[in-house]
């Protein structure tokens, strides 16, 4: 292995760990509305990209290294759940806890080549700068359909909002021209409408 590759596969690891438990702290002691980007796939995911996005030196490993990040992170959760509030440890090797590991490799997979391609040229670096977009949109879109919902509380809204704006933040910041930036966001609406069916589908697995 090289020293490359064990840099990777260290950042990947410990990334993990900080991930999945920094993730529950966040939730547990951050107030509403900030505290639901803990819990937050799109923050998952995005944190995928951003490793493929450090990483640069090819998308086989940046995809491998975001994989086991996201891995990681799921028991990491689980565990950090176990030790703040007391819940069952079992949960750390459940049904849910595996079904969110595989989706953690899938996602891992995507977001990471997403990374690395956000700094090539042409379509792969619209498509990579699309995919951090794509996933904020589509759960700003999950919270506005629950709006519709008399169960759920109007300070969704809020979610919404955050969702959007950092979709676009993240756009704005890491697009190198106006071009680029436009149509990373138009891709973004069909990326987002494939998101939301893929979460449907899970969800119902779940």
């Amino acid at each position: 292995m090289s020293l490359v590759d064990r840099k990777v596969a260290l950042a990947a690891v410990v990334g993990g760990l900080l991930l999945g438990s920094l993730d529950f702290v966040w939730i547990k002691f951050v107030p509403y509305p900030l505290a639901e980007l803990g819990n937050s796939t799109a923050t998952w995911a995005i944190a995928a990209f951003f490793f493929g996005w450090w990483v640069r030196s090819g998308w086989l490993r940046a995809a491998l290294g975001a994989a086991v990040l996201l891995v990681l992170a799921v028991p990491s959760y689980y565990l950090a759940a176990t030790l703040i509030q007391g819940d069952d440890l079992a949960i750390v090797w459940g049904k849910t806890a595996l079904l969110w590991m595989l989706l953690g490799v899938l996602t891992g997979l995507v977001f990471g080549v997403g990374g690395v391609w956000a700094r090539a040229e042409g379509w792969r670096a619209v498509v990579g700068l699309a995919l951090p977009a794509a996933v904020l949109l589509e759960e700003a879109t999950r919270f506005a359909l629950r709006l519709r919902d008399p169960s759920y509380s109007s300070e969704l809204a809020w979610n919404v909002a955050i969702d959007v704006a950092l979709a676009l933040l993240l756009v704005a910041l890491l697009g190198r021209t106006h071009r680029q930036r436009a149509l990373a966001l138009a891709v973004s609406l069909p990326m987002a409408a494939v998101v939301l069916v893929a979460f449907a589908v899970f969800g119902a697995a779940v």
